[in-house]
C-alpha cells in the first residue's frame, strides 16, 4: 500500500484550519498530522517530525506570520512541499512567496482552482501561483482600476497616516499624495479617506506590511 503524503495545516482561525483538515481527511492519498495555530509551531514540528506538506494562513494573529516562517520551513528543509493561503486580496505575497521559493499559492477567497487540486499539483513537482491577482469590488470600482501607486498610498491610508507621514514614507510630495486620495475617493465613491481605509482593512483589498508583521518578536522574547 501506497504511504500517505503527511499534511500539516496552520491557520489561526478555527473555520478555515477545519475547513482545511476536511480537504485533506476526505482524500485516501493524504494524512493530517497536525493542525497548529500558530505559524512558528509549523517550523518546531517540521523539524521533529516527518512532513511532506504544509498548508499555512499568511495572516496571524499571534506569532510570526505564515510567509517569514514557510521561509523557514523551505530553508531548513527544501524536501517540504509549501501552499500559502491568504483570505485577502493582497497581490504583493504571490512574487515574494516565489523567490522565496515556496511552492504554491492559493487565494481563499477568489481562486477558481480546488484547493485539492492544488494540492496534488503541488505534490507531483509543479509550482502553482494564480495567473492573475484578485480583482474584488471596491466600491464603485474594482481592484484593477487603480494603479500601483494609489494601492500603495492606500495601504498607508490603512495604518492612519497624514498625509505627510505618507509621502515621506513613499517619497512624493503631499500634494500627489492629496491627489491620488482624491482619485479613489473619485472611483469608488466614497465619501472620505476615512471610508477608504475603513473598506480597503476590511475587504483585505490591501494589507500593509506592519499589519503582517505586527506581531513579530522583539529582541528579547517579547511581543509587539
Amino acid at each position: 500500500m501506497e504511504e500517505k503524503i503527511k499534511v500539516v495545516v496552520v491557520d489561526d482561525q478555527y473555520v478555515a484550519r477545519s475547513f482545511f483538515e476536511i480537504q485533506v481527511q476526505m482524500s485516501r492519498r493524504y494524512e493530517l498530522v497536525a493542525s497548529l495555530s500558530g505559524a512558528e509551531q509549523a517550523i518546531a514540528f517540521c523539524m521533529a517530525n516527518p512532513v511532506d506538506l504544509v498548508i499555512m494562513d499568511v495572516m496571524m494573529k499571534y506569532g510570526l506570520d505564515g510567509l517569514t516562517c514557510a521561509k523557514t520551513i523551505h530553508l531548513n528543509n527544501p524536501r517540504v512541499k509549501i501552499i500559502l493561503t491568504t483570505s485577502t486580496a493582497e497581490a504583493r505575497w504571490i512574487e515574494e512567496s516565489r523567490e522565496a521559493g515556496i511552492d504554491s499559492f492559493w487565494f481563499k477567497e477568489y481562486s477558481d482552482v480546488p484547493l485539492t487540486e492544488v494540492m496534488d499539483r503541488t505534490m507531483k513537482g509543479e509550482r502553482v501561483f494564480p495567473d492573475s491577482p484578485p480583482n474584488p469590488d471596491f466600491g464603485d470600482a474594482e481592484k484593477t482600476d487603480f494603479s500601483e501607486r494609489e494601492l500603495e498610498v492606500l495601504r498607508e491610508l490603512t495604518r492612519n497616516l497624514t498625509n505627510e507621514e505618507i509621502a515621506e514614507k513613499l517619497h512624493i510630495s503631499p500634494h500627489t499624495v492629496k491627489r491620488h486620495i482624491e482619485n479613489m475617493l473619485v472611483k469608488t465613491g466614497y465619501k472620505n479617506r476615512i471610508d477608504l481605509a475603513v473598506n480597503a482593512k476590511a475587504l483585505g483589498l490591501v494589507v500593509h506590511e506592519d499589519d503582517r508583521m505586527e506581531n513579530r518578536p522583539q529582541k528579547g522574547g517579547n511581543r509587539l
